[in-house]
């Protein structure tokens, strides 16, 4: 399974999919009350660039990542505004930038539990002293597998994905072990997944 060669031929229909989403837009407002107008945000994982338009529009200056070349395609026809670069989160980012805040919804929840502290360090080290992350990934159902492959046909053809679920004191755990402290937590329910939505300051 290539989650990279998913998303690039699941891109456009995932956009369009996902426009209707609202089980973010509290955590995210709370997430942006944090901030003064026009902070730089990175949005990592940023995808078509549905939450970098949201971004945008609220008066934030946006950098977008993704390791999809097609989703940063669709993204800079999206968010003319943002800038956007592919960039694979397993990597060192290499920005010369710092920025005020990054923001990080509904990626880590691709990355295996072995490979993330190495990826939330990778993503949170372009993050100003005082600045504020910002995560959201699935929540560990009881009884579940914490790690699959699942095999969808959601657009009408075949193509499988990676998830790794979490639980809330999991990820608290890996905020401390990186440097940052968790100032808001949540847990939303949008269908049958409940999702957990982190803030943590830099220190």
């Amino acid at each position: 399974m290539d989650l990279k060669s998913t998303y690039n031929k699941i891109a456009k229909d995932w956009m369009q999919d996902h426009h209707s989403d609202t089980w973010w837009i509290e955590g995210t407002n709370k997430y942006l009350s944090y901030f003064e107008p026009k902070a730089s945000i990175l949005d990592v994982g940023c995808g078509a660039g549905n939450k970098s338009k949201y971004l945008v529009k609220n008066g934030f200056d946006v950098t977008g990542i993704d390791f999809s070349e097609e989703m940063i395609r669709l993204a800079k026809e999206q968010v003319p505004a943002g800038k956007f670069f592919v960039k694979d989160i397993k990597q060192p980012l290499d920005f010369e930038s710092i920025f005020d805040g990054v923001f990080a919804q509904a990626v880590l929840l691709h990355i295996p539990k072995n490979e993330i502290i190495g990826v939330l360090k990778n993503i949170t080290t372009p993050l100003k002293p005082k600045g504020y992350f910002y995560m959201a990934v699935k929540e560990l159902k009881p009884n579940s597998r914490d790690e699959e492959i699942v095999k969808e046909n959601d657009y009408g053809y075949d193509y499988e994905r990676f998830f790794s679920y979490f639980t809330l004191e999991e990820l608290k755990k890996y905020i401390q072990e990186i440097g940052l402290k968790v100032v808001y937590e949540n847990v939303t329910s949008s269908g049958k997944t409940n999702w957990i939505q982190i803030i943590a300051e830099k220190l």
